[in-house]
C-alpha cells in the first residue's frame, strides 16, 4: 500500500483489513470491476473546498456528491469540487487520484454518506493497483467521520 499514513494508522490501531493487488484501475467503476464488487461497496472519497479549506465527502462508488447537500452538511457558505492540483500535496504519500477515504489522516473533516451501507467496503489504498477491504463498522470507526446525507439522489 502506498499511503504510509494509512498503513501506519491501520496497524497501530489494530484495524482489521485486507490488501488486494489488481491490474491498473483509474476509475471507480474499473476498481469495482477488477475487485468483483458492486459500486455500492466502494468507498469513494471526493475532495471539496468548503469556504477556504479542504473537506472530504465519501460516497458509494456509483454515486456523486450533491454540492448543495454537502454545503449544508459541512456548515459552510461556499462549496465546490476541489481541483486535483489544489489538494495533491496534501496526499503526498499517495498516487494522484488514489486517495484513501480517511480524510482525518490528511487534516480533512470527513462525512460518510448514509448510502454507504454495504457490510464490507473497498477503497483505494493510495495506489491505482491496490485496494483495502474492511468491514463497514471498522471503516466508519477508522475514518473518524460523521455519517450524513451528501450524495446525489436517494
Amino acid at each position: 500500500m502506498s499511503a504510509e499514513k494509512l498503513r501506519e494508522y491501520l496497524l497501530t490501531h489494530g484495524v482489521p483489513y485486507e490488501v488486494h493487488e489488481h491490474p491498473l484501475a483509474f476509475t471507480t467503476s474499473r476498481v469495482a470491476e477488477v475487485e468483483h464488487v458492486s459500486g455500492k461497496e466502494i468507498a469513494k472519497p471526493v475532495i471539496l473546498m468548503a469556504d477556504d479549506h479542504f473537506v472530504m465527502a465519501v460516497v458509494p462508488g456509483h454515486k456523486h456528491v450533491d454540492l448543495t447537500k454537502a454545503k449544508e452538511a459541512f456548515g459552510c457558505d461556499e462549496m465546490r469540487l476541489a481541483e486535483e492540483a489544489e489538494f495533491a500535496d496534501a496526499f503526498a504519500d499517495c498516487e494522484r487520484g488514489a486517495e484513501p477515504p480517511l480524510g482525518h489522516l490528511y487534516g480533512m473533516k470527513t462525512i460518510i454518506d448514509l448510502r454507504l451501507d454495504a457490510p464490507r467496503v473497498t477503497f483505494r489504498g493510495g495506489s491505482h493497483t491496490q485496494t483495502i477491504t474492511m468491514g463497514l463498522e471498522d471503516y466508519r470507526n477508522a475514518a473518524h467521520a460523521v455519517v450524513g446525507d451528501v450524495a446525489a439522489g436517494r
